[in-house]
C-alpha cells in the first residue's frame, strides 16, 4: 500500500511543478522509486517484521523452551551461590578463626570478580560469541568450587570467591542479555528467570545449614560444584559456540536491523561500542540501581543470620530465616506479576520498596525472633519483583542495538553489589557490631528508591 502511495504522488508533484521534467528531477524521481522498490523487495531487515518472527515451528517452539530452561539453570546456579554464604559464614569465621572484617574478604574477591566480569563481558562476547562465554562463566566457576571444596588455608579459599565472581558474571550478562532480547514475552520470561534465581537462592541455606553443623562443612561445595558441572554441560549442548544473533535465528526471530550493520568484526567496532555503550546517562544510572540492590538483596539474605543468632537469640537453624527470605524472593517474582502489570511497572518499584522500608524498620525495632523472621520474609516477596523490573526498563529505554551489551554490564556491575555491600557490612560490624546491619540497610533501602526517580521512563537519542 505503501508503494502505490508514493508511486501516486509523484505525477502530481510533477504536474503541479514544471522544473521536476528535467534531467536531473527525473533521475532523482528513478532513483526514489528504486530506494522504495528496494526497500519493499527487503521486507526480512525491517524492524518491524522481525519484531513479529515469532518461533514459527514445532521445531523452533521446542528449542526455545530449551534455550530458557537451560538460562533458568544457569540462574539457579547463581541464586544457589548467593544463598550459600550466609549460613556458612559463623563456620567459616570459627574454622579460619576471623572476625568480621577478615572474613569478608570472600565478599571483596567476589566483588572483583563481578567487575573483571562486567568489564571484559562485551569485549569477550564479540570475540567469543554467546555460547562461549557462557560456557566459559560456568567453567570458571567450577575452578571456584574446586578450590573451595576441599577448605585449604584461607587466602586459597577467599581465591575460589573470586572465580565464582567471575564466571557469574558473564553468565549473568549473557542470560539477562540474551532474554531482554527476546520480542515475545520477555517480561514474563525475565519474571520467571529470576524467579529461578530465588529458588536456587532459597534451595541453598536449607542444605548449607546442614552442612555448617558438619565436621566436614566444606562438603557443601561439592554439591555446589556438581550444579555447575551440569550447567557446563547444558550450555555446550545447547549453545554450542554460537552468538546471540545465531542462537536468535534459530528460534525464528530474526536480528534487529541496527545489530546487523553492527555486527562487523573489528576493533574499531569494539571500541566505538564501548563509547556508545557508556555514553549513555540512563545506563550508569541503571547499573548502580543494580549494585544497590543486589548488595541489598545478598547482604540482607547472608548476614541476617549472623544479626538473628547475635542479637534475637536465634540458634542454629537460624539460617532457615535466610530461605524465608529467598523463598519470599521467588514468590514475589511470580506472584506479583499481575500487580506490576495493574499499576505500572515503574510506580511499582516505588510501592514496593516504601513498603519493604517500613518492614525493615520492623525487623530494626522491634525485638521478636519470629516476628522479624515473618517481616523478612515479606521483604524478599516486595524486593524479589524489582529487579527483572529493572531488566524489562532497560529494554524500554536503552538503545536496542547496544542492548545486549548495556544489559550485561547492568547485570556484571549490579552483580558487584552482592560482594560490595555485605563487605561494607562486616566492616560495619567489625566496628560497631552486626547491629549495624539494619541501619545500613535501611539506607540503602532508600537510596535505591530515590535512585529509581532518577532513572528516565522514556529513552533518549543516542549519538
Amino acid at each position: 500500500m505503501s508503494n502505490s502511495i508514493e508511486l501516486a504522488a509523484i505525477p502530481t508533484r510533477a504536474s503541479q511543478t514544471p522544473a521536476a521534467t528535467t534531467p536531473e528531477h527525473a533521475s532523482a524521481s528513478l532513483k526514489h522509486l528504486d530506494r522504495v522498490a528496494t526497500h519493499s523487495a527487503e521486507p526480512s531487515h525491517s524492524p518491524s517484521i522481525s519484531s513479529e518472527a515469532p518461533a514459527s515451528t514445532p521445531a523452533m517452539r521446542l528449542k526455545a523452551k530449551v534455550q530458557f530452561a537451560t538460562l533458568c539453570w544457569t540462574l539457579f546456579l547463581a541464586g544457589w551461590n548467593d544463598g550459600t554464604t550466609g549460613p556458612l559464614l559463623p563456620r567459616i569465621q570459627a574454622v579460619y578463626h576471623v572476625g568480621f572484617a577478615m572474613v569478608s574478604l570472600v565478599f571483596v574477591l567476589n566483588c572483583l570478580g563481578f567487575v573483571v566480569g562486567a568489564a571484559l563481558n562485551v569485549w569477550l562476547s564479540d570475540r567469543l560469541g554467546l555460547g562461549r562465554v557462557m560456557l566459559l562463566g560456568s567453567l570458571l566457576q567450577i575452578a571456584g568450587y574446586a578450590f573451595e571444596a576441599p577448605a585449604p588455608i584461607f587466602p586459597v579459599f577467599v581465591l575460589g570467591y573470586f572465580f565464582n565472581g567471575f564466571g557469574i558474571a558473564l553468565q549473568d550478562a549473557g542470560a539477562n542479555g540474551y532474554v531482554a532480547s527476546l520480542k515475545e514475552g520477555a517480561s514474563t520470561k525475565m519474571g520467571i528467570l529470576h524467579a529461578v534465581y530465588g529458588a536456587g537462592a532459597l534451595a541453598a541455606p536449607l542444605i548449607a545449614t546442614e552442612f555448617a553443623r558438619m565436621r566436614q562443612w566444606s562438603f557443601h561445595y561439592l554439591v555446589s560444584l556438581g550444579i555447575a558441572v551440569s550447567n557446563s554441560v547444558l550450555l555446550f549442548v545447547v549453545f554450542r559456540s554460537k552468538d546471540q544473533d545465531t542462537c536468535l535465528a534459530e528460534i525464528g526471530q530474526a536480528p534487529d536491523q541496527e545489530s546487523e550493520t553492527d555486527s562487523t568484526p573489528g576493533a574499531g567496532r569494539n571500541s566505538n561500542k564501548y563509547k556508545q555503550i557508556f555514553r549513555i546517562p540512563a545506563l550508569h544510572l541503571l547499573a548502580f540501581f543494580a549494585l544497590i540492590y543486589i548488595g541489598v538483596e545478598v547482604t540482607l539474605g547472608g548476614w541476617i543470620v549472623t544479626y538473628v543468632r547475635e542479637l534475637r537469640g536465634g540458634g542454629d537453624s537460624s539460617g532457615y530465616i535466610s530461605s524465608g527470605f529467598f523463598a519470599g524472593l521467588m514468590l514475589g517474582r511470580i506472584g506479583l506479576l499481575w500487580v506490576n502489570h495493574k499499576i505500572g511497572e515503574r510506580r511499582a518499584v516505588f510501592v514496593y520498596g516504601l513498603i519493604a522500608i517500613g518492614l525493615e524498620l520492623v525487623v530494626w525495632l522491634v525485638p521478636s525472633l519470629i516476628g522479624g523472621g515473618i517481616a523478612i520474609s515479606f521483604v524478599g516477596v516486595l524486593l524479589g519483583p524489582i529487579y527483572p523490573i529493572v531488566m524489562n526498563h532497560a529494554g524500554l529505554v536503552l538503545p536496542p542495538w547496544l542492548l545486549t551489551g548495556c544489559i550485561g554490564w547492568i547485570a556484571g556491575f549490579g552483580q558487584a553489589g552482592s560482594a560490595f555491600l555485605p563487605f561494607v557490612t562486616g566492616a560495619v560490624a567489625s566496628k560497631v557490631g552486626i547491629k549495624g546491619l539494619q541501619p545500613l540497610l535501611v539506607g540503602m533501602m532508600g537510596l535505591m528508591v530515590g535512585l529509581w526517580a532518577l532513572i528516565p521512563s522514556h529513552p533518549r537519542k543516542v549519538d
